[in-house]
C-alpha cells in the first residue's frame, strides 16, 4: 500500500438520510479509484461498507465504517455514517475528524427527518458541507424540488456546482458550472466525456455559472477583487474560492450522482480532491488550547475516534494523525492514564480489506489492533508531550432509557461485561448500576438504538435479556412536625435487649425555628448522598440515654431514611430532635437503640404529613411548525407545565417541565408525532411534590408490590 503525505489526503464523511444511497456511493469512489474491482451493493448483502452481520439482515448501517480510495495520484479517506438518528454517535465522532461532510440526498424524496438530522451535526461541528443529489437515475428524481427543498431548509448559501441534463431512467449527462462543460457518462460509470454545453442549456448554465462565481468570489478579498476586475474567475480561482468558501461555511455546493450506476461519481472525487478542504485547513485543539495543523514538525500526536471489537481481530483502534509522523513499532504515551503504548501494527482500512503500512503521515487516518489500554478520546502522544490532550468528541446525551435484565439470574454477570464492552464501540450507550432503585439502567439515543443492543445479545451472544420501565427515583419528605416514641424491648433469655426513644421531627429549611420546649445540647448536619439534608439534633439532658448510643439512634434513622417509609424511596430534608428516651444497666445496646430510633422515626414520619416528592426535568422540544398542535396536547397530558416558545426557522422550540415519570419512552411519541422530524432534550431541574392522586396511586403500588413479596 502507498504511504500519502498529508497533501496528497481529503477526508470525507457521507452522513445523510437513511436510504438516501451512502453506502452505494462509497461503494462507487472505491470501484472508481480501484481499490475494489467489481461493485457490491447493499440488496445483494455483499457492499464493503455494510459487511456486519446486523447489516447484511437489516440491509442499512449501523455503525459507520472507514474506508479510502484513491484519484489522480491521491488518497480520500471515506467514513460511511448510518442515516438513521439512533446511531447518531457514529455521525459526531466521524465529522469530528474530517474536513468535509459530503450530505447525500435522495432525490426522489427530497429533505426528509433523517436529512434534517445530518444536517444538524454537520452544522453542530462546524464542518463543511458538500451536498450530493443522488438517485437522479430513479424515475421520480426530481432535482429541481430537491434544490429549492435545500435552500428552504438550510439558506441561500446553498448553490448549484452542477444540475443534471435528463434526470430519471437514463440519467448520464450533466452541466458542469465549475468546469463550464458537459459531462457525458457511459453506460455503467467510468471517466466522462467533457464537451461544450449544448445550445439548448447556455443561457441556464450562463445564470447559474454567474451566481456560483460571485459565491466563489466571496471566498477572499483577493479573489473578489479579481472577479470585478475582469468579470469571471478562471478554473484555479473558482477552486480555490469555493474550497476558501466552504472552509469557512459561506458555500454549500450541490453535485450530481447516479451512485449505483456511477454518473458522476469520479467527477466527484475530482471536485474533493481540488475543492475540499486540506486536513492542514481543521486544525484540532488540546484541552489547554494548542492547535495541531496536521505538520510533520509538530510533535508526534494522534487522536483515537473510535474503537471497535473485530471476528478474529479483537480490538480496533481508529485514529488520525494531528502531529508528527506515525511508524510501525513506535512507542507512544497515552495521555490519560500515562502508560506507553507499542504501536505493533499500522493498516489503512476499506470495510474488511485491511493494508499494512509501515507509516501513517499527520492528517492521515487508519487503524491499529491489539493496543494495550487505549479506548475512543484517548490521545497518544510523544514521551515528551506526555501531558497532551486533544478535545474530546461532544457525544450527545441519552435521550432513551430502560431497565434491562438478563432472564436467567446466572446471565447477569455476563450481561454486564457485554454492556461494558459495547460501551467501549459506542460511547452514546450508558450503563448505570443504580443501588437506588435497585436496577441496571440502559440508556441510548432512541428506541431503535436500544433495540439494536438487543439484537446482539439475541443473535451473536445468545442470551436473553429483557426490556422494562426503569423506577423512578422518587424522594419522600415531611410537611409538618410529629412526635414520636418507640421501646423496643427483646428478652430471650441471658441479656437482653433494651432500648427506647422519643423523638421529635420537623421539615428542614434553612433558618428553621428550633423547638423551645426542650435545649438543643448538640447538632449533627448530615448531607445525604441523594440530595438534602438530614439534621440529628441531640436534647437528653438527666443522663435519660448514655450519648455513646446516639450513634446507634442515627444509624438507625438512617437506615430509614435510605428505604423510606412510604415507597421505599430515598427521604431527605429533615430535622431529628431526640429529647428522652430510657435505657437498662444491663440490657440496652447499640442495636437496641439502633432499632428504637429506626421505628420511632417511621411513625414519626407517617404522622408528619408525608410528600412523595417527583424529579422534574427542563424540556426543549424542537418541532415543526405544522406539528405543533399535537405535540402541545401530548405534553400537556403528560402533566408538563409550558414555560413558553421561540421560534427557529420553520420551527418551534418549546419549553416546558415535565415529571420524569411521564417521559417513558417519549423519544418514540415524539417521533411518530412528528414523523421523525421533532428533537427534544432534557435536564434536570428540581424535585417537587407529586399531586395527591398520584401519590395515592404510588401508596397501592408499593403496597401490593409488599405483599407480592411476602
Amino acid at each position: 500500500m502507498k504511504v500519502y503525505k498529508t497533501d496528497e489526503i481529503k477526508n470525507v464523511a457521507l452522513v445523510g438520510g437513511a436510504k438516501s444511497g451512502k453506502t452505494t456511493l462509497a461503494e462507487a469512489m472505491l470501484f472508481e479509484g480501484k481499490v475494489i474491482d467489481r461493485k457490491g451493493s447493499v440488496d445483494d448483502k455483499n457492499s464493503t461498507s455494510d459487511y456486519r452481520d446486523i447489516e447484511i439482515q437489516k440491509q442499512n448501517s449501523v455503525t459507520s465504517t472507514l474506508m479510502y480510495t484513491e484519484y489522480d495520484g491521491r488518497k480520500i479517506n471515506i467514513i460511511d455514517t448510518p442515516g438513521f438518528n439512533d446511531y447518531v454517535g457514529e455521525v459526531v465522532s466521524a465529522l469530528n475528524v474530517v474536513e468535509t461532510a459530503l450530505l447525500v440526498t435522495n432525490t426522489h424524496v427530497g429533505v426528509d427527518a433523517t436529512t434534517e438530522n445530518a444536517w444538524r451535526q454537520a452544522a453542530n461541528s462546524n464542518s463543511p458541507v458538500l451536498f450530493i443529489a443522488n438517485q437522479l437515475d430513479h424515475e421520480k428524481a426530481n432535482f429541481d424540488s430537491t434544490v429549492s427543498q435545500l435552500k428552504e431548509f438550510f439558506g441561500d448559501k446553498v448553490s448549484r456546482a452542477q444540475y443534471p441534463v435528463n434526470a430519471g431512467e437514463g440519467f448520464d449527462s450533466i452541466i458542469d458550472l465549475v468546469l463550464n462543460k458537459m459531462l457525458k457518462f457511459p453506460k455503467d460509470g467510468g471517466a466522462c466525456e467533457i464537451v461544450d454545453i449544448p445550445a439548448s442549456e447556455e443561457e441556464k448554465a450562463a445564470e447559474l455559472s454567474l451566481k456560483l462565481m460571485e459565491n466563489a468570489a466571496a471566498g477572499s478579498d483577493e479573489l473578489m477583487e479579481k472577479y470585478f476586475e475582469n468579470d469571471k474567475l478562471t478554473l484555479d480561482e473558482m477552486r480555490e474560492g469555493i474550497r476558501l468558501g466552504m472552509r469557512t461555511r459561506a458555500i454549500f455546493p450541490i453535485f450530481c450522482t447516479s451512485a449505483k450506476t456511477g454518473v458522476g461519481v469520479n467527477r466527484l472525487m475530482d471536485f474533493v480532491n481540488h475543492s475540499c478542504p486540506a486536513p492542514t485547513g481543521r486544525p484540532r485543539k488540546t484541552t489547554e488550547g494548542k492547535e495541531f495543523t496536521c505538520s510533520e514538525s509538530d510533535p508526534t500526536a494522534f487522536f483515537v475516534f473510535k474503537t471497535s471489537v473485530e471476528p478474529h481481530m479483537g480490538e480496533v483502534s481508529y485514529f488520525k494523525v494531528y502531529g508528527g509522523k506515525v511508524t510501525e513499532g513506535m512507542d507512544l504515551i497515552n495521555s490519560r492514564h500515562g502508560n506507553k503504548e507499542r504501536l505493533p501494527q499500522l493498516m489503512v482500512v476499506a470495510g474488511k480489506k485491511r493494508d499494512k503500512v509501515a507509516e501513517v503521515y499527520p492528517g492521515d487516518i487508519a487503524s491499529a489492533i491489539k493496543l494495550k489500554d487505549t479506548k475512543t478520546d484517548d490521545t497518544l502522544v510523544d514521551a515528551k508531550e506526555s501531558g497532551l490532550k486533544f478535545e474530546p468528541i461532544p457525544f450527545p446525551d441519552p435521550i432513551a432509557s430502560t431497565a434491562v435484565k438478563a432472564k436467567a439470574s446466572a446471565d447477569d454477570e455476563k450481561m454486564g461485561s457485554i454492556l461494558n464492552d459495547m460501551r467501549k464501540s459506542d460511547p452514546t450507550i450508558i450503563v448505570e448500576h443504580s443501588r437506588e432503585l435497585r436496577q441496571i439502567i440502559l440508556k441510548g439515543q432512541g428506541e431503535l438504538h436500544l433495540n439494536t443492543i438487543k439484537w446482539f445479545f439475541d443473535n451473536v451472544y445468545n442470551i436473553d435479556i429483557e426490556y422494562y420501565a426503569p423506577k423512578i427515583p422518587y424522594r419522600e419528605t415531611i410537611t409538618k412536625s410529629a412526635y414520636a416514641d418507640y421501646r423496643h424491648k427483646k428478652q430471650s433469655g441471658g441479656s437482653g435487649q433494651f432500648g427506647e426513644v422519643h423523638m421529635f421531627i420537623q421539615p428542614y429549611t434553612e433558618d428553621m425555628p428550633k423547638p423551645k420546649d426542650f435545649p438543643v445540647r448538640g447538632t449533627e448536619e448530615h448531607e445525604l448522598p441523594w440530595g438534602g439534608k438530614l439534621i440529628f439534633n441531640n436534647c437528653i439532658v438527666g443522663g435519660a440515654i448514655d450519648a455513646r448510643f446516639n450513634p446507634a439512634i442515627l444509624k438507625g434513622i438512617m437506615e430509614r431514611m435510605d428505604q423510606g417509609p412510604l415507597t421505599g424511596s430515598y427521604a431527605r430534608d429533615i430535622s431529628v430532635y431526640i429529647y428522652d428516651g430510657k435505657m437498662h444497666p444491663v440490657d440496652s445496646n447499640e442495636i437496641s437503640f439502633k432499632l428504637a430510633g429506626r421505628f420511632a422515626f417511621s411513625d414519626a414520619f407517617k404522622h408528619a404529613g408525608p410528600k412523595i416528592m417527583e424529579p422534574v426535568y427542563d424540556l426543549s422540544i424542537r418541532v415543526p411548525e405544522d406539528n405543533m398542535g399535537a405535540v402541545m396536547t401530548d405534553i400537556q397530558g403528560r402533566r408538563a407545565m409550558i414555560m413558553g416558545m421561540d421560534a427557529d426557522g420553520h420551527y418551534q422550540v418549546i419549553n416546558a417541565k415535565v415529571p420524569l415519570a411521564e417521559m417513558h419512552r417519549y423519544s418514540t411519541s415524539l417521533s411518530s408525532l412528528t414523523s421523525g422530524r421533532g428533537t427534544f432534550s432534557m435536564a434536570y431541574d428540581q424535585y417537587q411534590q407529586v399531586p395527591s392522586d398520584v401519590q395515592d396511586k404510588l401508596l397501592k403500588e408499593y403496597e401490593e408490590s409488599l405483599n407480592e413479596e411476602d
